[in-house]
């Protein structure tokens, strides 16, 4: 012991790689992850930036339960030039292999449960997706909605789990979505039941809803990664703007930059409008 401390001070080169020092071991810092297998550690570093340790993750996968949505009509015309901004792209396997560019090198985390629309039951959802599919894709994790308090509670918790199973198997991470409906309450004690439940059962990473209401997207995301969130998953507030790639260039600041929301507002109104 006495020795590997004096080489551990030591900087040259030969106290480094003395066979007395163990060799770094350095997980992926994300909280959870240090136990993970090398794959999903990997995975997960593909969407979260390793220098913040926090992502800006860009949903896209609305169309998935409510069929045409405003913004998302050409997603080659308004999503794609997002992409560079992004760190990773929530979205469904239609939608990858129609429209994303194979080019692109934001990771996917692909929705991989579905089932009813929404004239029906919305917890009534079944897994849609294989962990083959999304490994074929090349999905740097997929998303399973839980709808904890929801008519089809276990059902839902059944699917995660079976999908937490394969993505063991697959190296692949799953990302539990805590579903919010119209008799779904959306408060800190039922997100803090639903998020728990979600983790206590294998979910690598939980997507869970900023609980105050009124704010505005910038100002909610600067609280959100201030109390602790790893990064943002946003959608409408991006694609429905009117200047979308300032927006989400404005959310990176924040998330990334830890900017404040002022700052962030004024650098989205600096930047220019699209042409046409």
């Amino acid at each position: 012991m006495p020795d590997s401390e004096h080489h551990r001070d030591d900087p040259t080169a030969a106290a480094r790689f003395a066979p007395s020092v163990p060799a770094r071991h350095e997980p992926f810092p994300l909280k959870g992850c240090g136990a993970l297998d090398w794959g999903m550690q990997n995975r997960l570093a593909r969407i979260f930036r390793p220098e913040t340790g926090r992502t800006v993750m860009l949903a896209i996968d609305h169309g998935y339960f409510q069929g045409p949505t405003t913004g998302l009509e050409r997603v080659d015309l308004t999503i794609a030039p997002l992409l560079p901004y992004a760190d990773a792209l929530m979205t469904t396997r239609g939608m990858v292999r129609s429209t994303v560019p194979a080019a692109a090198r934001v990771p996917i985390v692909l929705r991989a449960s579905g089932g009813p629309s929404v004239l029906r039951e919305l917890s009534d959802e079944r897994l849609a997706v294989s962990m083959e599919d999304a490994a074929r894709i090349n999905a740097a994790a997929v998303a399973v909605q839980v709808f904890i308090g929801g008519e089809h509670e276990t059902q839902s918790v059944r699917n995660m789990t079976r999908l937490v199973d394969a993505g063991q198997r697959y190296g692949i991470p799953v990302l539990a979505v805590t579903a919010v409906g119209k008799e779904l309450t959306r408060d800190a004690r039922y997100l803090r039941l639903a998020t728990r439940i979600c983790a206590e059962l294998g979910a690598h990473f939980v997507k869970t809803y900023y609980c105050e209401e009124d704010f505005d997207a910038l100002t909610m995301a600067h609280r959100a990664v201030s109390s602790g969130a790893a990064g943002l998953d946003m959608g409408r507030n991006i694609f429905q703007s009117d200047t979308p790639q300032a927006m989400i260039r404005a959310v990176g600041a924040v998330v990334h930059e830890s900017a404040k929301p002022d700052d962030a507002y004024d650098q989205y109104l600096r930047e220019p409008a699209p042409a046409g």
